[in-house]
């Protein structure tokens, strides 16, 4: 990796433990890197600009590289970058694709880096098969892998932020012929009725022209056994605090909400209902 003071930071971003299975999404862009007037920082691939974003522990890997394009010009930049796709509900509307940049190489990379293993535009993803209700195409959903370390920060964030945290990425991969078919959610069955979305690691291309990846090679065997993973653990009587209860038959004469008038103060429509049947 470039002087980008993040041999070591890289190190461990791409490798919690290569022996280890873990959900991840890392690759090779390679393209022109040009700032826009609003100061934010993009890279262009072929006829496509993608939004360059990057993260706090990433930081000097993104001074360097504004500072290598200012003295070196953005051209033919290849890059080290987590991608990031943004759905729609409407799945008529086209997702969006930006890139985490992680770090780039000038030609001194590690031998073992994402920079050295992998060609242009070439991926590492690995999470669960399946289809998402907002995509057409199946995806490679990336979760966020268990550490004790985060678990605990987990704790002290608040909810919206806990929820950011935990945010998903749902990468869609074009596979003819796969070797397993991607899990489909069916409401119809039970629980216990569904099979499990598959976990897999590929390598796969970033197509471009279509914005999506495409399947070149398994890169292990796939499995009904994932990585352990970080949830959202929603608080049920923190969301309803505050909320009315809706009025069903099943509820009791002491739920039922009461029509606050000066005559029927203590009685339920129900009740005066019945009363003047007896």
């Amino acid at each position: 990796m470039s002087s980008t003071a993040n041999a070591s930071e890289l190190g461990n971003i791409e490798n919690m433990d290569k022996n280890q299975k873990i959900f991840q999404a890392i690759g090779i862009i390679r393209g022109d890197v040009f700032i826009s007037e609003e100061s934010k920082v993009f890279i262009q691939i072929d006829q496509n600009s993608y939004l360059l974003l990057f993260a706090p522990r990433c930081r000097k890997a993104y001074q360097a590289l504004l500072l290598d394009v200012k003295n070196h010009s953005g051209k033919d930049k290849r890059l080290v970058v987590y991608p990031k796709f943004i759905h729609f509900p409407s799945r008529d509307k086209q997702h969006i694709v930006s890139f985490q940049l992680i770090g780039f190489d000038n030609g001194a990379s590690p031998q073992d880096s994402a920079a050295m293993e992998l060609g242009d535009f070439e991926f590492k993803l690995s999470g669960l098969w399946q289809f998402i209700p907002v995509c057409r195409i199946p995806c490679i959903s990336v979760l966020r892998n268990y550490t004790e370390q985060r678990s605990q920060h987990l704790k002290e964030l608040e909810p919206d932020k806990k929820a950011r945290f935990l945010k998903a990425s749902h990468l869609p991969l074009l596979w003819k012929d796969s070797v397993i078919t991607p899990f489909r959610f069916n409401p119809k069955l039970n629980k216990e009725q569904l099979d499990k979305p598959m976990f897999v690691s590929v390598k796969a291309k970033f197509l471009s022209h279509r914005n999506v990846f495409g399947f070149d090679s398994l890169l292990g065997t796939p499995t009904p056994d994932a990585p352990r993973f970080l949830k959202l653990r929603r608080d049920k009587t923190q969301e309803n605090e505050g909320k009315p209860k809706p009025y069903t038959p099943e509820m009791s004469k002491k739920e039922i909400p009461k029509k606050d008038t000066p005559n029927n103060t203590n009685h339920s429509p129900i009740d005066v209902k019945n009363k003047q049947k007896i």
